[in-house]
């Protein structure tokens, strides 16, 4: 029976399906140590994962060679290659195929071990989170609070994007967890966030505080909005079709506020962006009767991930997100 050894202990996986049984031969003869490590089941299952040695390398702060060595330790004590490599690619073999999910089961026991003994703060390594301008004018800094209480020696980068982009770099596992908002073209693993309105904001000295607006009255200032090509920008396009609006299309929201602020046009904005600017009666609300929809947003990651973590700084967020 392989024993799995680890920085936090001893990790025992059997299965009455099967188990890994390694002959020692001389090796334990000798007194070598040939137990498969949690170091080797990183490597197997983010190699898996990324279809990429290198990319393993990166994601687990180590070298190429370090990764190759492991999984060739690996492939040596279970007698049997575990990925395919050829033309540049890496593909798991029948073998790797089988294992994989017990290698999992093995990480995420690590994971669960840790949040049962209440051990947590041994979790290390980094976490490549992405987020949406609204979540960092939002929560994000009691969220980032948050997960330094529950994982103080968790690493966390940081990526700001529109959501589109954080999308497609989480299919390419170039992220692990991306808050966003829908609509969502990939399948993901998804905890609900909440749902956060729209609202159309101008400078009081453009004095709009008058009753009911009509989007004449609106299209006679620069309607400042999201990007072009997001679902956002293409709904209000289409609201104020036939009339003379000019559309002032920005990939950055926080420039977009500053301008409603200076009195440069006006603005539709995610509630949460606003709210300290109207409380200072630096932005109004303008009574419209047309919104965009609101904004759904879900803390969103692989369902495959090697880590729990993710999932448990997911929760995090729906919890930080909720006082909102």
């Amino acid at each position: 029976m392989a024993i799995l050894r680890g920085v936090s202990g001893f990790l025992h996986q059997k299965s009455p399906e099967r188990a890994i049984t390694l002959d020692m031969g001389d090796a334990g003869r000798h007194g070598w140590d040939m137990s498969i490590t949690l170091k080797q089941l990183e490597a197997f299952v983010w190699v898996a994962q990324l279809r990429s040695f290198k990319g393993a390398a990166e994601r687990l702060n180590t070298t190429q060679p370090n990764i190759s060595a492991r999984i060739a330790m690996m492939e040596e004590q279970t007698d049997a290659p575990l990925f395919l490599r050829r033309f540049g690619k890496v593909e798991l073999t029948p073998q790797g195929q089988e294992l994989l999910p017990w290698a999992r089961k093995v990480l995420y026991a690590r994971d669960d071990f840790s949040t049962h003994a209440n051990a947590t703060r041994l979790t290390e390594g980094t976490l490549r989170l992405g987020v949406t301008e609204m979540v960092v004018h939002s929560f994000l800094r009691n969220m980032m609070g948050e997960i330094r209480k529950t994982f103080p020696n968790l690493v966390v980068e940081l990526t700001v994007e529109m959501a589109a982009e954080l999308e497609k770099s989480l299919a390419k596992n170039q992220l692990d967890l991306a808050l966003m908002n829908g609509p969502f073209q990939f399948q993901a693993a998804g905890v609900v966030l909440g749902e956060y309105p729209m609202v159309w904001v101008a400078s009081p000295n453009l004095r709009l505080d008058t009753g009911e607006i009509s989007k004449e009255t609106l299209a006679m200032h620069p309607i400042l909005t999201h990007a072009r090509g997001t679902w956002v920008h293409q709904a209000i396009a289409s609201h104020f079709q036939g009339t003379a609006a000019t559309l002032v299309p920005s990939s950055n929201l926080a420039v977009c506020q500053q301008m409603a602020v200076d009195g440069m046009g006006i603005a539709a904005l995610p509630m949460p962006m606003v709210t300290r600017e109207i409380a200072q009666r630096e932005l109004i609300l303008l009574d419209h009767d047309w919104h965009p929809a609101p904004l759904n947003f879900e803390a969103r990651f692989s369902p495959d991930h090697p880590s729990k973590t993710v999932a448990a700084v997911a929760k995090i967020a729906a919890q930080v997100a909720k006082a909102v």
